[in-house]
């Protein structure tokens, strides 16, 4: 069902937000083909897919996600967006601090350990696919289009745009979640979980828990509507 937007896109431009994956790999290949018939029955001039983060830990499926993100998008000559969660800054710090470390453990704690085993390690000496690699050290903290910002976690309302820090962009919940006033750009974000999208006037989250039974939700933005896709 499409919905009003809150806010402008650049003329003829479509945006694909993907939220929370967590190793669930399938759920991922599905939404992905569920983005590609939408854009073949309602085509427009010009595609951008951003995921927003968290694709590894806590779902089995964490090596598979990211071999899935290294690779072709689903559409031809669309924008392919990654953006960095939490979870993928705390297994490059454990990556780089190594066994043992209070990094590493922070990592485990939060669903590394099924990460790694996902790539059949046990422990933090894991060695990467290259690929793998240069993606998680490549993500972005952020991305805009229009009267959008789109963010893994979300903003800190009390600091301009411009002044954000990366460790909100990444982990941020309050005072942002409940924030009562206008926002400088409407924020597109995951991160929190909800059993559906929530769609409020300044911000719009896509985190629906896939990896705890959830669906995982595409946000679908076009110039003057919006839509949620799932898998």
């Amino acid at each position: 069902m499409d919905l009003p937007a809150p806010g402008l896109l650049p003329d003829g431009l479509r945006v694909y937000a993907i939220g929370d994956v967590h190793g669930c790999a399938d759920r991922l290949e599905a939404l992905h083909a569920r983005i590609a018939r939408d854009w073949r029955d309602r085509p427009a001039a010009r595609c951008a897919i951003v995921h927003l983060g968290d694709y590894i830990d806590r779902g089995e499926a964490s090596a598979a996600v990211l071999d899935r993100l290294a690779g072709p998008g689903p559409i031809a000559g669309a924008e392919w967006i990654l953006l960095r969660g939490n979870h993928e800054a705390m297994m490059l710090d454990a990556l780089t601090a190594g066994p043992g470390t209070v990094a590493e453990d922070l990592w485990l704690w939060n669903g590394g350990d099924a990460t790694l085993a996902s790539y059949g390690a046990e422990d933090s000496r894991l060695v990467l696919p290259e690929a793998h690699l240069a993606l998680l050290r490549g993500l972005r903290p952020s991305w805009s289009a229009g009267d959008y910002f789109f963010v893994h976690a979300g903003i800190d309302p009390r600091r301009a745009l411009e002044s954000q820090r990366e460790l909100d962009l990444m982990w941020i919940r309050e005072p942002f979640l409940s924030w009562p006033r206008p926002l400088p750009r409407i924020v597109v974000h995951g991160h929190t979980p909800s059993r559906a999208p929530e769609l409020r006037r300044w911000r719009i989250g896509i985190d629906t828990g896939a990896v705890a039974g959830g669906a995982l939700t595409a946000l679908a933005l076009d110039a003057a509507s919006l839509r949620f896709l799932s898998a």
